[in-house]
């Protein structure tokens, strides 16, 4: 097993992350060994392991962003990182599950700049392929040994709820024209804050931490989180597709009321008034897309969404000091959260 020990010297966020998917891979694909041949053939695809075929490839596998999170929790509590490997394996099978059923619900044919998992082996076998991946992260769990086990999948369970809630008004806000502001925040506290949260608060617990600690790093990781599904909005619209790895304007092609675009709905502006003319047209042209980016940075929407993102991230730092961590989890921790709010991420 690699070996998760801390190095001496001080390591970038990107290094952390290199350092967390070193030692959460093999125990993650001993997992997903154990899956029916069917689900493993989607799932090792999906996580870029292999292509369609079953052979190796060099695939993008994600930055696995909720693993490290979850080691440097353990960590900053105290706690042995290697004793929260199944909780960062974990977190990772669920992020997974829900990415293959996002894909198929999105329409979406590009993923990690490759083609999505339903796109290659059809929409009924990646569904099965994430159903297997939820069940496999709570079988990790309670196959854990861990005396926390069982409040642990407790845990997963809770945020994996709180996750298709938040899909659920996802979809149900592409049918309404009414969709509030608040509404749209609180759906991506469930959707994706939920999950970053529970990554944190999972290996607090498996680390050994006070009551009060988990809870702190819970509201760490939701707020990063929510921090990060504005700037991950704002990427949906202006991202560089070398660097998210999907096209141009994907979300408003896919008429998503992601937080800029339902924010500029509601800004009670010309801008917001145009812009839900073009979301109520049948067809959107590339023109209509690139018109419709404008609108919504002129409602302001696109520079309230990055500064909405900036104050989550400075409370979430207030969550990480009160949590007491350990000074060198501390900062690495607040060096992930950084790297995944970024801009360019």
């Amino acid at each position: 097993m690699t070996d998760l020990r801390v190095d001496p010297d001080q390591r970038s966020a990107r290094e952390v992350l290199s350092w967390s998917r070193a030692g959460v891979d093999p125990a993650l694909r001993t997992a997903v060994d154990r899956l029916p041949d069917s689900m493993r053939a989607v799932a090792g695809y999906h996580f870029g392991w292999w292509d369609e075929e079953g052979r190796p490839t060099g695939a993008d596998p994600g930055k696995a962003i909720r693993p490290a999170l979850a080691l440097l929790a353990a960590q900053a509590v105290g706690g042995a990182v290697q004793t929260a490997l199944p909780a960062a394996v974990a977190v990772e099978l669920v992020h997974n599950f829900s990415l293959l059923h996002d894909d198929v619900m999105d329409g979406d044919t590009t993923r990690r700049h490759r083609p999505t998992a339903w796109h290659v082996f059809g929409v009924n076998p990646a569904i099965l392929a994430g159903d297997a991946l939820l069940t496999l992260a709570l079988d990790v769990v309670a196959g854990s040994g861990h005396p926390k086990a069982r409040e642990a999948i407790r845990m997963v369970s809770a945020s994996v709820q709180r996750l298709l809630d938040g899909q659920s008004a996802d979809l149900a806000f592409e049918e309404r024209g009414d969709v509030r502001l608040t509404e749209c925040v609180r759906m991506a506290e469930g959707k994706t804050a939920a999950l970053l949260g529970a990554s944190c608060a999972l290996g607090a617990l498996f680390g050994g931490g006070r009551p009060d600690q988990v809870e702190h790093l819970r509201s760490f990781g939701e707020q990063v989180g929510l921090a990060f599904q504005f700037v991950d909005d704002l990427l949906g619209i202006w991202g560089d597709p070398e660097v998210t790895g999907k096209p141009v304007y994907s979300d408003l092609e896919n008429r998503k009321k992601s937080l800029p675009v339902v924010a500029a709905l509601t800004s009670d502006t010309p801008a917001a008034r145009e812009l839900d003319s073009l979301y109520r047209s049948e067809q959107l042209t590339v023109a209509d897309l690139a018109r419709a980016a404008e609108l919504i940075d002129l409602s302001g929407a696109r520079e309230w969404s990055q500064g909405r993102a900036d104050d989550l991230l400075a409370s979430a730092r207030e969550h990480l000091r009160a949590a007491e961590p350990t000074e060198r989890a501390a900062r690495e921790l607040d060096a992930v959260a950084r790297l995944a709010t970024a801009r360019d991420h």
